[in-house]
C-alpha cells in the first residue's frame, strides 16, 4: 500500500502467487488462453444472454408467484437474497451458453478453465482456486437496472492483499479491472419490472389480497396501459392463487369498457397488432393498448 492506495505489479513482472510457481503477469493481448476464450465468446450474443440470465435469476430469488415480491431493492428482500443472485446467475449463464459445470472452477471454454463471478455491489469475491485463472466478472447495478461484464486473468498480484474473507476470497483491484481486463460488453439495460412503475398507492391496490384477482388485474392493466406485462408479473399479482393467467384473460370485456384492448403474445395475430404499435410481445407477454378496432378472437 502507498498513500492508502494499492500498488500493483505491472504486466511483465513476476506474479506473487507462488502456489502456481513462477509465472509472468501478462496483459490480455499476450495471454493466449484469454484470447481463445474471448474469441469463443465474441461469436455469441453475450450481452443478450446475460440480460436474460440476470432477469431469470432475479425472478428466481424474488419468487413472486409465491411471495408477491417484485422489487429486489425492496426492504422486504434480505441483503443475503440480493447477494444470492450471483450464485443463481452462474447456472443460468452455463445453461444459456451451453457450457458444462466443472471443477475446481465453474466451467471450461475452449479447454480453458473459467470462473463465473457476479456482484450486485462494486467488487467480486475471487476464491483461492480462481487466483491467476480466467474469470468472467459481471457487475449488476440494481438501482440503475443495468449490467456489464469483463474477462480478466485474476492474478493474485492484482487482488487486494491480506487473508481475504474466511474462504480466502479477495476482491479485484479496480486498476486491474480498468487496465488489464477486456470488456465483454458495456453497460446494458436490464428489463424493468413494470410493477415498479406503479405509485405506492397503485401498488397497494394491485397487490392487495382483496378485491379478487380479476379486479386487481383490471386495475394493473389500466395503470400500466402501453407497458409490456410478462407472465411473471401476472403470477406475482396472482400470488398464491390458482391459474392467474386465466383470470387475466377474463378481463378483456372490462378493459374494453375503458377503451383498452388486451393483447397476448401467445397469438400471432395479436403479436402483429402490437408490432403495428411498435411494441414487441414475446409468447408469454401481455399489453393493454388504446387503439381502434377489436383484436381477433383469442379464445
Amino acid at each position: 500500500m502507498s498513500g492508502g492506495r494499492l500498488v500493483l505489479q505491472e504486466p511483465g513482472e513476476i506474479c506473487t502467487n507462488t502456489d502456481l510457481g513462477t509465472h509472468l503477469l501478462s496483459c490480455p493481448e499476450d495471454d493466449a488462453e484469454l484470447q481463445a476464450v474471448l474469441g469463443w465468446l465474441r461469436l455469441r450474443d453475450v450481452s443478450g444472454l446475460y440480460t436474460r440470465a440476470i432477469a431469470n435469476s432475479v425472478d428466481y430469488v424474488l419468487d413472486g408467484a409465491r411471495t408477491g415480491r417484485y422489487d429486489l431493492l425492496s426492504p422486504d428482500v434480505h441483503p443475503g437474497e440480493r447477494a444470492s443472485v450471483g450464485a443463481k446467475l452462474e447456472y443460468e449463464v452455463l445453461r444459456s451458453l451451453g457450457l458444462p459445470k466443472t471443477r475446481p472452477l465453474d466451467t471450461v471454454i475452449t479447454a480453458v478453465p473459467v470462473d463465473i463471478k457476479a456482484t450486485v455491489g462494486a467488487n467480486w469475491a475471487i476464491p483461492a482456486e480462481a487466483h491467476c485463472q480466467l474469470c468472467i466478472c459481471t457487475q449488476i447495478e440494481l438501482g440503475r437496472s443495468r449490467h456489464r461484464s469483463w474477462l480478466v486473468r485474476a492474478h493474485r498480484s492484482w487482488l487486494y492483499r491480506g487473508k481475504g474473507n474466511r474462504d480466502g476470497k479477495r476482491g479485484l483491484a479496480a486498476h486491474a479491472r480498468e487496465h488489464w481486463s477486456v470488456p465483454l460488453y458495456e453497460w446494458t439495460p436490464l428489463p424493468v419490472n413494470p410493477l415498479t412503475r406503479l405509485t405506492p398507492e397503485q401498488a397497494s391496490r394491485v397487490l392487495a389480497k382483496r378485491p379478487g384477482q380479476e379486479q386487481r388485474f383490471t386495475m394493473m392493466f389500466q395503470y400500466l396501459a402501453g407497458h409490456v406485462i410478462p407472465r411473471s408479473v401476472i403470477a406475482t399479482v396472482g400470488a398464491g392463487h390458482h391459474d392467474p393467467v386465466r383470470r387475466a384473460r377474463n378481463i378483456r370485456k372490462k378493459l374494453a369498457q375503458d377503451g383498452l384492448v388486451l393483447l397476448c403474445g401467445k397469438f400471432p395475430e395479436q403479436r402483429d397488432l402490437a408490432a403495428a404499435q411498435k411494441i414487441t410481445l414475446g409468447p408469454e407477454d401481455w399489453v393493454a393498448l388504446r387503439m381502434d378496432g377489436e383484436p381477433p378472437h383469442a379464445g
